[in-house]
């Protein structure tokens, strides 16, 4: 089944999961052979990463913020993978990008 979005991405269902675009959607098809291979593990998509605590200033309460991952996985040598599946950078993601450097110590990798 596809959808289209804000992006111009059609999105996709595969295998009961709906994917922002079918570049996500093949990205995952090639995630899921890695997994079956033994050549990654520990799979999981859509991890949130809390990157601001909510709070309150004034009388005014902030929300959390948060980036939130298309898949996470771990490699054979053990380390730790954050893949962002990217059609389009915003000013909004190179932000975020820049804090899960400096809070998490993770480079995003994009795809």
């Amino acid at each position: 089944m596809i959808y289209n979005n804000k992006y111009h991405n059609k999105k996709v269902i595969i295998d009961g999961i709906k994917f922002d675009s079918q570049k996500e959607g093949n990205y995952y098809l090639k995630l899921k052979m890695l997994e079956k291979a033994g050549e990654i593990r520990d799979l999981h998509l859509q991890v949130e990463f809390v990157l601001l605590d909510a709070f309150s200033l004034s009388k005014k309460t902030y929300r959390k913020t948060s980036y939130i991952a298309d898949f996470t996985y771990i490699d054979n040598k053990n380390k730790f993978h954050v893949i962002d599946v990217k059609g389009y950078r915003t000013k909004e993601y190179g932000l975020k990008k820049k804090l899960m450097a400096w809070k998490y110590g993770i480079e995003i990798e994009e795809v």
